[in-house]
């Protein structure tokens, strides 16, 4: 659970990779000069990057909080709230590495908060950006291993956690055959903590040490926010039609959840099905897989009519809206093999759940929602036209399902976050304790 008093010494590809990042400052410069162009950094901000601070520090303590981009920094914001309400002196930095999720919290961080971009794994880089900020405690989320960054932060921080610690049956894998780098990576740590059982196993594996389990800090999270008059406006549009949502769908799935609607349709009057990609982008491409049906776009303008039948919605940050608006709603990646989406975004705003068979990164939360008969598992197009055949044809099941969802997305958004501070303050007891 909390690091070793004799850390394993550093293996010799480690000795490499610090050399050879330490002399990629050039290489670093040219990679993030091309990700400005592709709108993927903020011209503003991009000497933070380099480790440079986009302001003064603030005084007193400073908790660090690390998480890699939207999902991550979103999970962490009631850890945030948490730990501002019990120490309200204290200051919290958020890092991130991406525009949108900057941009995010930008939005959503309390006033005690702030953020700014997380530096590339350069080791001057890193030492320039801790310098400056000198934390506290440093938290990082779910699976940031960045070598120079942990070591860096070892060599200058009192107290260092991964909370939300993830490691994917493919990266276990990777790892794996590098059993002494993680290894050693890990055990820069005071604590574990993993997001659920599965991941626990597996990091206690790659660390050689008890690795508890507390559930998934996305468990803690707010309902996403939703614009009040775009949904008033939405659900005009809508006019009372049984709406099937499609949310986060990666490459593979539209298709499923297409022909799905086509099947349905037959016996669900006047149903609408609304595609929303993980990747907006990929918009008018999902369009074009509706051959022969009525459809629209929202980021092309398009409206909703009474002859819609595919509606895409491929915006940034109006989930909450259509979750509101739908149900149904499929939660995507997992028809294909991406480890699913957070069931509990739409637990937490009333439609029935329904979601695929690869669901490893919450694994312990689907099967909990299913417990409490708050989702359902379907598999290919026809399990999920006949499960919004079902579903849209028994209001009362409908609503017995999204009444369970939401009761289980409350009681384990507490316990989970109780739990962890719980953990990080008897890990810190403990760390205080060794150093004495």
């Amino acid at each position: 659970m909390t690091r070793g008093d004799h850390p394993p010494p550093a293996p010799f590809g480690l000795k490499v990779y610090r050399a050879a990042s330490g002399a990629a400052a050039p290489f670093a410069r040219a990679v993030l000069k091309r990700r400005l162009g592709e709108g993927k950094e903020d011209k503003a901000r991009l000497d933070e990057r380099f480790g440079a601070a986009g302001r003064a520090r603030p005084e007193g303590r400073l908790v660090w909080i690390h998480g890699a981009s939207v999902g991550e920094s979103l999970s962490v914001l009631p850890l945030v709230e948490r730990l501002t309400a019990r120490d309200p002196a204290a200051s919290t930095l958020v890092t991130t590495g991406t525009v949108t999720s900057a941009k995010l919290m930008a939005e959503r961080l309390p006033s005690q908060a702030f953020h700014q971009f997380i530096p590339v794994d350069h080791p001057r880089f890193a030492a320039r950006f801790l310098d400056h900020w000198r934390p506290d405690i440093a938290l990082f989320v779910e699976s940031e291993f960045w070598p120079n960054l942990l070591m860096e932060t070892r060599a200058r921080t009192p107290f260092m956690a991964l909370v939300n610690g993830r490691v994917s049956p493919r990266s276990f894998a990777a790892w794996s055959k590098r059993p002494r780098t993680i290894r050693y990576l890990l055990s820069q740590f005071d604590l574990l903590v993993a997001q659920d059982r599965q991941n626990a196993e597996r990091l206690s594996a790659l660390a050689a040490r008890p690795v508890p389990s507390f559930g998934n800090l996305k468990n803690a999270a707010a309902p996403l926010p939703g614009d009040e008059r775009a949904l008033r406006a939405l659900n005009a549009a809508i006019g009372g039609r049984p709406v099937l949502l499609a949310a986060s769908t990666h490459p593979g799935e539209e298709e499923t959840v297409i022909a799905a609607a086509r099947l349905a349709r037959a016996d669900v009057p006047g149903l609408l099905a609304v595609v929303a990609p993980r990747h907006p982008a990929r918009g008018a491409e999902v369009e074009a897989m509706a051959g022969g049906l009525n459809t629209a776009r929202r980021a092309a303008g398009g409206a909703i009519t009474p002859d819609t039948e595919l509606y895409v919605a491929d915006t940034l940050g109006e989930l909450g809206v259509f979750y509101r608006a739908a149900g149904a709603a499929f939660v995507g990646g997992s028809l294909v093999d991406k480890g699913g989406h957070n069931p509990l975004e739409p637990a937490r705003l009333g439609p029935a759940i329904l979601h695929g068979p690869h669901v490893f990164n919450f694994a312990e939360t689907y099967a909990e929602l299913r417990g409490a008969g708050g989702a359902a598992l379907v598999r290919n197009e026809r399990e999920l036209a006949a499960a919004a055949r079902r579903l849209f044809a028994d209001e009362t099941t409908r609503g017995a399902m999204a009444a369970a969802a939401k009761k289980t997305a409350e009681a384990s958004g507490e316990r989970v976050l109780s739990d962890i501070v719980a953990a990080i303050d008897a890990a810190r007891a403990q760390s205080r304790k060794v150093a004495e």
